[in-house]
């Protein structure tokens, strides 16, 4: 596969090292570009956003190479560094909001790359009001995203390891199989360290969309006029067996 991924490897971004934070921007200039990718971020930014009880104060985590602001004009943007057209460069496990001060915390693809991601969802309890959301798009582990994530994907699955993942750098360091690890595997252990936060939702979604649209590292592998066919089709797929990602919903109790 490391000759295939040299060949479908998107020109923009090859060879550029993820952590530096001009492969973050030409990242978003790649979502923007490939419709049929850009139409899988549209459906899951306006998930996300049915699933925000209240939006006044939402924080975006990890938004430097997304287009979030573009449907919530009002959300605070962020990014682990300086980064061209995010508001605020904001440590996850370590906001500089007050208690009590977000609506929503919501993300794409960054839960499993956060170090201690225990702190940040310490963080998320203090910031959060009563009735405020995480709310999050993940990769998620089934019997078919576990053999794409360890096979056909650069970044680490390891559905047996913990919480914690090496800070190898602002983003290399990462789990794929965190998000799983933590409301899946390990379920009892989040209610027993956040007794304030409760899952009350997770969704398996795409099992194919994503991959063939090559995602931010390479070409795209079909055109947009696919798309909805392509929905349709993975319709038909059980996603307990299948799907790739997850929409979560964590709420702030009182």
């Amino acid at each position: 596969m490391g000759i295939l991924n040299q060949i479908l490897a998107h020109p923009l971004t090859r060879g550029l090292s993820i952590d530096d934070p001009h492969t973050t921007e030409l990242r978003r200039q790649i979502i923007v570009e490939k419709p049929f990718l850009k139409s899988i971020y549209q459906e899951w930014y306006g998930r996300i956003l049915d699933a925000l009880p209240y939006r006044d104060r939402v924080l975006e985590l990890g938004s430097g190479a997304g287009f979030f602001k573009e449907v919530l004009p009002n959300a605070i943007t962020s990014e682990i560094f300086p980064v061209k057209g995010v508001d605020v460069v904001a440590d996850a496990c370590n906001l500089r909001f007050s208690d009590g001060e977000l609506d929503a915390i919501v993300m794409t693809d960054v839960l499993h790359h956060i170090p201690g991601v225990d702190r940040f969802f310490a963080e998320a309890s203090r910031c959060l009001r009563t009735g405020g959301r995480i709310v999050m798009i993940e990769p998620w582990r089934t019997p078919w995203s576990e053999w794409v994530y360890t096979h056909l994907h650069h970044e680490p699955f390891e559905p047996s390891a913990g919480w914690d993942i090496p800070a190898t750098g602002p983003l290399s360091g990462a789990n794929g199989a965190l998000p799983w690890i933590v409301f899946s595997r390990d379920r009892e252990e989040f209610r027993r360290r956040f007794p304030k936060l409760e899952i009350v939702k997770i969704e398996p979604i795409m099992p194919i969309s994503y991959l063939v649209s090559g995602g931010v590292s390479l070409r795209s592998l079909v055109p947009k006029f696919l798309y909805k066919p392509v929905r349709w089709l993975e319709g038909l797929l059980p996603a307990g067996h299948f799907a790739m990602f997850a929409l979560i919903q964590v709420e702030r109790l009182p």
